[in-house]
């Protein structure tokens, strides 16, 4: 069970000057629509929605392939537009968001036949030029390699969508030109705060350090109730999460900021929140690139001014790189799997058993069919600990849930393996049971490509109501990795007294993500005196082995990075080649490694026993 920790006791006195509030209201696609209402109640000056994900992406180009009119977010119409555009016009509050997917151009006519509808005064900007779809013979053409693997360009037949991950300044632009509601295609998940800022304080693009500030709140802000609670190490401390309070950031023209939430709601607003979502999926913390500018966050302080009041302060930047990261997705053959579960004695063996011989059937009618084997299974038993590998301390469940699941080049070898799934329902060992419902079906393995594009490669275009803009992004300027200086690493202070063993979680939070086919886990100390001991004991070698289960080639294959940030006594890792492929085209039951942080929680920690006393 997680321990909560007494609030920090590094306390600052927050600087008069040029603020806005933020209320970051979506962190994707499909999310709950109870942030608007609430942070409208609240009082914002912005209102800011982050829909896209990679796979996101893809379902909307599948979307638009069908129907030419679809492939953006219909939500952000429906569901924000449609029941809050007259209270946003009388507050006089900003919209921004990505919610344009494939085809902002259709979003932003609805959104304004809406407002027409309505008889309301908003003006629509849309931004265009992420979506490189129809560039798609030069690209192939031109055959980059995939910028983390070195992979070859994939079959161009296959590519379902193609976006250039734009900045904010195009956003700062539409505002600057009278925008209310501002509808991206794919930029990346921070620039619709940034956007704002440099709007409203007239931020440069030489104001390296300002515009890393400002996309760190972005970035605290994206993931909306995450920072407020959700996903969080000390979850009871969140109390009512079915109202949880969504973040607002004030942001203050220095670059520093707070992070609140909506008075009356659930969730919580901590040092330990917020250091959990600036860790969030931001692997090198000294070179977090984004397309205005790359960010260091590795002295950013945080700390509790209140309760569910915390401040942040201002972070480093270094010029923009000169390219945008680009990706795309394709198709590779098809995916399916279900979950079944077992109870009574020897479940776990029972479960097993059933999944072994579900492969040995339908191996047997694909061979019939000349149809080939299986590419990749995976069976994982949850509640025999199956995600903890050899660090499992459960040996006799007595309940389990077993997935099962593959991945083969045709789709009717997939539905062989669902039917089988069923088909051997009577032939078990006992104790099967499971949900019913329709049986499983075939889905497509959708995988991730990502390249760079110059950035003048790249034609942006504003539509402020049918005003049509051209925009040109600064020409940035190539990152030296040789360049960044690291932090020295923590030292053990002279120990004279005993050691005890504890959990992690005992000394630190976590919180983990996904990137691409890497897992990124945060670590931060609860204590600052913590932290060498954390540092000591949590090396690459030992990381491996939690998670060399899970690791392409075993524990001695791993590769893993490991970053210090001694602003907030915090630790980075980046694991490569760890959640089988990532996203839908893996068939992990984690497989973008949002639980990642919790089996690494479990990590034994030698302190000296006196330490240990600010444990009780």
């Amino acid at each position: 069970m997680a321990t909560s920790s007494a609030p920090s006791t590094r306390w600052v006195k927050p600087v008069p000057n040029k603020s806005i509030r933020i209320g970051g209201a979506s962190g994707y696609w499909g999310e709950s629509a109870m942030a608007t209402p609430q942070l409208l109640d609240a009082g914002v000056d912005y209102l800011v929605y982050d829909y896209l994900a990679e796979i996101t992406m893809s379902i909307m180009a599948r979307a638009h392939a069908k129907d030419p009119a679809a492939g953006y977010a219909g939500d952000f119409i429906s569901a924000v537009l449609k029941p809050h555009a007259r209270t946003i016009a009388a507050q006089g509050v900003k919209v921004i968001a990505n919610a344009g997917g494939v085809n902002p151009a259709s979003c932003g006519e609805a959104a304004r036949a809406l407002i027409k509808d309505l008889d309301l005064d908003l003006k629509v900007a849309v931004i265009t030029g992420d979506n490189l779809l129809a560039e798609l013979d030069a690209i192939a053409a031109s055959a980059p390699t995939e910028m983390f693997t070195g992979a070859a360009f994939p079959d161009k037949e296959k590519i379902a969508s193609v976006n250039a991950y734009l900045g904010a300044f195009p956003i700062a632009r539409a505002l600057a030109e009278g925008a209310d509601i501002v509808i991206t295609g794919r930029c990346v998940d921070s620039a619709v705060t940034l956007g704002a800022c440099i709007h409203e304080f007239g931020w440069s693009d030489n104001d390296h350090d300002l515009l890393a500030s400002g996309s760190l709140a972005g970035h605290l802000l994206e993931c909306g109730p995450q920072a407020t609670g959700g996903n969080y190490t000390d979850w009871e401390d969140a109390g009512d999460i079915a109202n949880i309070g969504y973040p607002i950031g004030t942001v203050s023209s220095d670059g520093s900021f707070t992070v609140t939430k909506p008075e009356g709601t659930g969730g919580c607003a901590t040092v330990g929140t917020v250091s959990e979502q600036m860790l969030y999926e931001i692997g090198d913390p000294q070179a977090y690139m984004l397309p205005d500018v790359i960010c260091d966050f590795s002295e950013v302080e945080i700390t509790q001014l209140g309760p569910d009041k915390v401040h942040v302060s201002p972070a480093r930047g270094y010029p923009a790189p000169d390219q945008y990261k680009t990706c795309l997705t394709y198709g590779e053959g098809f995916r399916g799997g279900t979950y079944v579960s077992f109870y009574g004695f020897d479940a776990a063996r029972k479960a097993q058993k059933f999944c072994d011989n579900v492969f040995a059937r339908a191996g047997k009618i694909l061979r019939g069919h000349n149809l080939g084997d299986y590419s990749e299974t995976s069976v994982e038993l949850i509640g025999a600990e199956s995600q903890f590998g050899e660090f499992s301390e459960v040996s006799e469940p007595r309940e389990v849930v077993a997935k099962i699941a593959a991945k083969h080049s045709e789709a009717a070898a997939i539905g062989i393996l669902l039917r089988e799934l069923t088909g051997l329902g009577l032939a078990t060992p006992p104790g099967l049971s499971g949900f019913s419902g329709a049986r499983a079906k075939p889905s497509p393995v959708v995988r991730l490509f990502s390249y760079l594009t110059p950035k003048n490669a790249i034609a942006i275009r504003i539509d402020v109501d049918g005003k049509q803009l051209e925009f040109s992004d600064s020409a940035g300027q190539a990152l030296d990795p040789a360049s960044i200086i690291r932090p020295a690493d923590p030292e053990l202070p002279a120990i004279s007294t005993e050691m005890v063993t504890v959990p992690l979680i005992r000394l630190a939070w976590a919180r983990s993500g996904d990137k691409g086919n890497k897992a990124n886990i945060g670590v931060i100390a609860r204590d600052p005196d913590y932290l060498p001991y954390i540092w000591t004991a949590l090396t690459p070698d030992s990381v491996a082995k939690r998670f060399g289960h899970f690791i392409e080639g075993g524990a001695d294959a791993a590769k893993i990075d490991q970053f210090y940030l001694p602003g907030s006594n915090a630790i980075n890792f980046l694991i490569d080649a760890v959640l089988g492929g990532g996203g839908v085209a893996s068939i992990r039951n984690d497989a973008q490694g949002k639980g990642y942080g919790q089996i690494l929680l479990a990590h034994p920690v030698a302190i000296p026993a006196a330490l240990a006393k600010k444990l009780d």
